[in-house]
């Protein structure tokens, strides 16, 4: 390869590009695309919202089901991705190809199952995601149609995790994207005027997961410079699957626990009413978008962190996560200031004609806010040992935020001092977990060995 070619080569830029430029080169299409899948979020619970406070409840009581899914698939995209990118760093192309076709095929086998399982046992199902009486018939409409789309849903974030990981985020930025804004499109047409209610929601979401897949896997199969997915090379071994889980199961640990922070946060909401479900799962929701910029930045960060220290450049792993925790601390801040004094404001877009709603949720955001800037040392203290294998750890750090602390908090402060320990809790979790991640981050650190500083030389 050319000295011209190499400065065009995504690989090659990620060993030697500035840290200033390449990860927020890689970023910004993950922080559009993860922007997107936010909004139309946000979009669901804004326009169901407007039938009413029970089935404002019912979005946030499948949320917890969506979040188990998306953690699945997390799991597979994120540990395939930066075993891949592990992979590709050390000259083994080969394998990095294997690695892609098992996690789609894993994929598309555990949506099935979600499908055929959930789907024949809906009722039970939505109970058991804290429903109350009331809101259980807007959650079964809505959760109908979301099992139906799992495999597709869990096979676009696979893919999605995948072409990151090989330094082509504008690729799966215009899957999430088109997806995205498709159900933004679809939502009021299908809730208000065909009169489908929360089940138009739903059906309006997996109509646009399915779209993304769609764009997603002739992205992946349809670009030179991607790997291919193929079923010839699903090939599945237990030493691969083994690699996989170990990078993938902080992520299955971050999103999987806080489903199940959700789920009880909403059996500890039901004494106070369908209004402090909705509270909380309209808090949720804006608190999601605000740091999927943050995880978008971070997700940036990857590709370069697993294939620097795949190539055995331990002091730009360094460099790259301290430069990510100081500009993310300072984006947080800067939007924690502004979204402070607008908090209300907020919630009351959501629920204009609730002011009980409005109380809870306004206090609950406020105090999540003033906590909010710590999350940029949490997402890249969860991120950081993920990409280069750190498993334990990184584990540790993801369950830590909605597990190890949120959920003794949640659960002691609720029977303590009532629905004020409910809006208390996370904020007293996130702080606890920010001390944890600045003690994982310098011990990983102190761990590396010398550089491989020949690398940067060929």
């Amino acid at each position: 390869m050319s000295h011209t070619e190499k400065k065009h080569d995504q690989y090659y830029e990620m060993a030697n590009a500035p840290i200033s430029h390449i990860i927020p080169k890689l970023a910004a299409p993950t922080i559009v695309s993860m922007l997107i899948s936010s909004i139309y979020n946000m979009a669901d619970t804004f326009f169901v919202s407007q039938l009413g406070t029970s089935a404002s409840g019912a979005v946030g009581v499948i949320f917890s089901a969506m979040s188990i899914i998306q953690a699945l698939a997390f799991m597979i995209g994120m540990g395939s991705g930066n075993y891949m990118t592990r992979s590709l760093g050390a000259g083994k192309r080969e394998l990095a190809e294997q690695i892609v076709s098992i996690a789609f095929f894993t994929g598309i086998i555990m949506g099935l199952v979600i499908t055929v399982s959930a789907t024949f046992n809906i009722h039970r199902v939505v109970l058991l995601l804290g429903a109350t009486e009331t809101i259980a018939p807007y959650a079964e409409a809505y959760a109908h149609y979301i099992f139906i789309a799992a495999p597709f849903m869990i096979c676009s974030f696979i893919m999605n995790n995948l072409l990151r990981f090989q330094g082509k985020a504008s690729f799966a930025m215009v899957g999430i994207t088109v997806g995205g804004l498709l159900n933004i499109a679809l939502d009021p047409l299908f809730i208000f005027t065909l009169d489908m209610g929360t089940a138009g929601a739903a059906l309006a979401t997996g109509l646009s997961q399915f779209i993304s897949f769609c764009i997603l896997l002739w992205m992946c199969n349809h670009q030179d410079s991607c790997i291919s997915i193929s079923i010839r090379k699903f090939r599945p071994k237990l030493a691969i699957y083994r690699e996989v889980l170990y990078g993938g199961i902080p992520s299955l640990g971050r999103q999987g626990i806080a489903s199940v922070a959700t789920i009880l946060m909403n059996f500890m909401c039901q004494p106070y009413g369908d209004a402090a479900i909705a509270a909380m799962s309209i808090v949720s929701r804006f608190m999601f978008f605000i740091n999927s910029v943050i995880i978008g930045f971070g997700q940036g960060f990857q590709p370069v962190c697993s294939y620097c220290f795949g190539a055995g450049l331990y002091d730009r792993v360094k460099k790259a996560c301290w430069f990510c925790i100081r500009v993310s601390t300072i984006i947080l801040l800067v939007l924690s200031v502004i979204s402070f004094p607008a908090a209300r404001s907020i919630i009351t877009l959501f629920r204009r004609n609730d002011p009980t709603v409005i109380e809870i949720g306004t206090l609950a955001l406020r105090l999540q806010l003033i906590t909010l800037p710590l999350q940029g040392a949490v997402i890249m203290g969860n991120m950081m040992p993920q990409s280069i294998g750190y498993g334990f750890r990184a584990t540790l750090v993801s369950t830590a935020r909605q597990g190890i602390f949120l959920i003794p908090l949640l659960t002691i402060m609720t029977y303590t001092i009532g629905l004020l320990g409910i809006q208390c809790a996370q904020p007293l979790a996130d702080i606890a977990t920010f001390i944890l991640s600045l003690f994982v981050i310098r011990g990983i650190f102190k761990e590396f060995p010398e550089d491989a500083s020949s690398f940067a030389a060929q």
